[in-house]
This record gives structure tokens, sequence and C-alpha cells, in this order.
């Protein structure tokens, strides 16, 4: 069986709970360290998937890796490799296919409902009509020509979108007991400035509450997500 390719932007931003999903499931990943400066591959057809993770920096940043991750998104479009987007990820798949990224009305940094349109799609990907999920964003996507939005939240409107087997999610499915504790100790003083600014940004103390009740329910939506995307690599199966 081909790989999952991983990418990972940022040493604190790796697979989470998707690498645990894999693993128990008996499907091989590879990680794509682009934030140590791996080259981004030359085909997507090498791999049985696509996985883009988070990050700190924007995609409208001048970065010797943006480009060449955008060309790729197309060609694994093109070829039918199905992707899967957690935040950076999503707004990586949402430029490459055609959508444009920009400053949201305000940082989501923490916990915070993310609402299922309500569609057959979105019923087929989530299962419930809301969930709560993870946060840490300041921008948002549009929807790519030929998508279909399935996702909003009270503080962004474009929470995820579907494109064929393709799915961008712009809120933090992945997270971990260890990403959460990393993300709040590296994001303290970003966390600090914007809580007077923002209504959707929580304190360290407030994100971390309950968290071991938080993430079993964060899980379960993960299982689901993670078990509808992965149907779409059977086809592509030797």
């Amino acid at each position: 069986m081909k790989p999952i390719a991983i990418f990972r932007h940022a040493p604190i931003e790796g697979p989470g709970y998707f690498g645990t999903y894999l693993e128990r499931h008996g499907m091989p990943w590879r990680l794509v360290k682009v934030d140590e400066g791996e080259a981004v591959p030359a085909d997507p057809r090498e791999f049985l998937g696509l996985v883009f993770m988070g990050g700190p920096m924007s995609v409208n940043d001048d970065l010797p890796w943006l480009d060449p991750a955008l060309r790729f998104i197309q060609e694994a479009r093109d070829a039918d490799v199905p992707m899967l987007g957690h935040c950076l990820g999503a707004q990586l798949m949402a430029k490459g296919l055609g959508g444009a990224v920009t400053r949201n009305a305000v940082k989501e940094i923490g916990w915070g409902r993310v609402d299922a349109l309500e569609d057959e799609l979105a019923r087929e990907w989530f299962g419930a009509s809301s969930f709560h999920s993870f946060h840490w964003h300041g921008e948002t996507f549009s929807i790519p020509p030929g998508a279909t939005r399935i996702a909003s939240s009270a503080h962004c409107d474009n929470q995820a979108f579907v494109l064929g087997k393709h799915l961008s999610l712009q809120c933090h499915v992945e997270m971990t007991p260890e990403l959460i504790a990393a993300w709040c100790r590296n994001g303290a003083r970003e966390i600090e400035r914007n809580l007077k600014k923002s209504p959707a940004v929580q304190p360290v103390e407030e994100i971390q509450r309950d968290l071991e009740a938080r993430l079993v329910a964060l899980h379960r939506v993960a299982d689901r997500i993670y078990d509808r995307w992965t149907a779409g690599l059977k086809s592509r199966e030797p």
C-alpha cells in the first residue's frame, strides 16, 4: 500500500490525533518535514492521499516552499489524489484550488462551536448538526470554484469545504493534550495580546479546562471525518 503523505509546516503542528487514527487502522504514512526544508515531492501519485497540517505562517507570505506546494495541490486535484487540510493546510488547498485567503474579522483561539450546514453532504461528513472544535487562526479562505461549503461558525463563515474526495477544515480536529500544551506555551503572548480584541480568543485557563472530556468528544468527530475521508482512498488502492 502506498503511504499517506502528511505535510508538517511547523515543528509543533504535526499529525496529532490523525497520526493516531492512521496507526490504529494500520495505514502507512510518511511525514514531509517542510519546516526542516524538505522539498515538496515531485509527484502526488506516489501517495495514497495527501494531508496538510497547520502552521503560523500565511499562504500569502513570500516563502520558498509555497509555490511548489500550491502546484502540487493542483497536480493532486488533476490526478484525483484525495487531499485533507487542517487550518493552514485548508487555506493552502483553498488557494491552490482557485480560492483566496484573507484576514478573518477576528482571531479565533480556543474552543468554539462549529455548525454543519443543513444538507446531505454536511451530514455525510460530520454526522451531527454541530460540534465543538479547537481553533487557532487569524485568516480565512473563500470557497474555491466547484467546491461546497459544509460548515461555519459564529466568527468564521467558512469552516469547511468539500470538493469531490477533498476536504478542507479551518478548525483543528487533530488536537491532543500534547499539541494543546505546546501551542499554549508557544502562543501565550498571542493569546494575551488578543484577549481584549476578539470575543473568540480564550485565556489559557479556559482552553485547558475539562480538556480530557473535550478531547474525547472532539476525537469522536475526528473519527467520523477521517473515516469518511479514508473511504475515498480505497478506490486508489492497487
